[in-house]
């Protein structure tokens, strides 16, 4: 088993190194959306994003890593297109589940790329840990601050609901990516969970 990581933005020293691992994820996205999970083949990735194939191995050690932090990069676009702007809701299930379902409503839109993403979070190993610590705090935090908005006293409660509560979320997603569920039970699925532990 590969212990080997992604390189996160962070890690990258220069302006350079950032950018080429933006194509590398532009080049991930646009190839899974077109055709899904099958589609994104290394030297496929490579060759759209203008990179040597060792290159893109030392970004990204595997298929599994580059799409789960493809999901990473997803995920941190939506909570910035959330961030700043007041959420509707009375109170603090109103407004998860309001985050849930636009997150979800973007995801269905696009099924290529959901699919493609959701496989690779299904198919993880060990190896792949960090950038799965990375997609569960990006989702952690999205859903403490629809919980609370502008707090930052948050009990370890409230971060282990929403952890549980982004569980109950991929794994309905799950169901709607591999035909066991319909938009419409993925929809009612997350509103009965986040009604019954935001009550």
């Amino acid at each position: 088993m590969s212990t080997v990581n992604s390189l996160t933005a962070e890690d990258l020293g220069s302006a350079a190194q950032r950018e080429r691992r933006k194509r590398i994820l532009d080049a991930t996205i646009s190839l899974a959306t077109q055709g899904g999970f099958d589609a994104v083949q290394m030297r496929a990735v490579a060759e759209q994003a203008d990179v040597a194939l060792g290159t893109l191995y030392r970004y990204f050690p595997s298929k599994i890593h580059l799409l789960v932090s493809a999901l990473g990069r997803e995920f941190e676009r939506v909570e910035a297109a959330l961030r700043d702007k007041p959420l509707p809701g009375d109170d603090p299930a109103d407004r998860v589940i309001y985050v849930l379902k636009k997150t979800t409503r973007g995801m269905q839109g696009d099924p290529h790329l959901t699919e493609a993403l959701t496989r690779a979070f299904m198919f993880a190993d060990a190896s792949v840990q960090n950038e799965i610590h990375t997609v569960g705090m990006l989702l952690t935090s999205m859903l403490t601050r629809a919980m609370h908005p502008g707090r930052t006293d948050l009990t370890s409660d409230d971060v282990a609901i929403a952890r549980v509560l982004g569980d109950v979320w991929l794994s309905a997603l799950v169901g709607w990516v591999t035909g066991r569920s319909s938009a419409e039970e993925v929809s009612e699925q997350i509103e009965v969970a986040v009604r019954l532990l935001l009550r």
